[in-house]
């Protein structure tokens, strides 16, 4: 009997842990879906990051687009802040210090992205022909620039939430051990890649440093999604 009761405990913890595998997965794709979508499509349709005058100008004529751009930023931060938790639901049983770490810095990366839609939200209102502010366009490239560098100096600790994701999985194998291991590179190059921009060095491509982030986190969503993790080896 206690065997049995046994068996039906571990059957129950192991179906808990897919389901917290694949719910991760799911705030991890859409924090990168959003990401892709506000960052990289909407982003440039409205801020001008050479002429903050054509800033001001894209946020009244394409207000309903800036609004857009806001409520990505907003499902960046929510999912980011999910994804943190829930990696650190899905880590704890194979190392709570690590897991901890996982899901503190990420969290602090979304509040750095919290900070950015809070600049994007300040901008569209000084925008507004209803708000009597002088020197619009100032305001505008002060705003510009907080939204800028929260995303810049935030990747400090999206590179940092990546390594001790990697080194959990290197040391169970409770998934690829090369999914480990490129998450690992893919944060230290998201930590150099921040430290070159910031030191203005133009002899490293920024963007060759982050590749292996980006290729380690659709392999870590897709493994998630379809796979789960794998059952713990005694």
């Amino acid at each position: 009997m206690q065997k049995t009761e046994l068996k039906r405990l571990n059957l129950t913890s192991a179906m808990n842990q897919q389901r917290t595998a694949r719910l991760t997965g799911v705030w991890y794709l859409m924090m990168a879906i959003s990401g892709v979508l506000g960052f990289m499509v909407f982003h440039a349709r409205i801020f001008d990051p050479t002429n903050s005058q054509t800033t001001l100008n894209n946020l009244i004529e394409y207000e309903s687009t800036a609004r857009i751009r806001l409520l990505f930023e907003f499902a960046i931060v929510v999912s980011q802040a999910l994804a943190a938790a829930y990696f650190y639901k899905l880590f704890k049983s194979i190392n709570e210090w690590k897991a901890w770490c996982v899901g503190i810095w990420g969290m602090v990366n979304s509040v750095a992205i919290l900070i950015s839609a809070i600049a994007i939200a300040t901008a569209i209102h000084i925008a507004s022909p209803s708000v009597m502010i002088t020197d619009k366009v100032q305001l505008i490239e002060l705003l510009s620039a907080i939204n800028t560098n929260a995303w810049g100096i935030g990747g400090l600790f999206f590179g940092l939430w990546l390594i001790p994701m990697g080194s959990i999985i290197t040391e169970s194998k409770r998934m690829p051990i090369w999914l480990g291991r490129t998450l690992i590179l893919g944060g230290v190059g998201y930590l150099l890649s921040v430290v070159v921009n910031y030191l203005d060095i133009e002899v490293v491509n920024n963007d060759l440093l982050t590749i292996p982030a980006t290729i380690g986190e659709f392999w870590m969503i897709g493994y998630l999604l379809i796979y789960g993790i794998r059952k713990k080896v005694n």
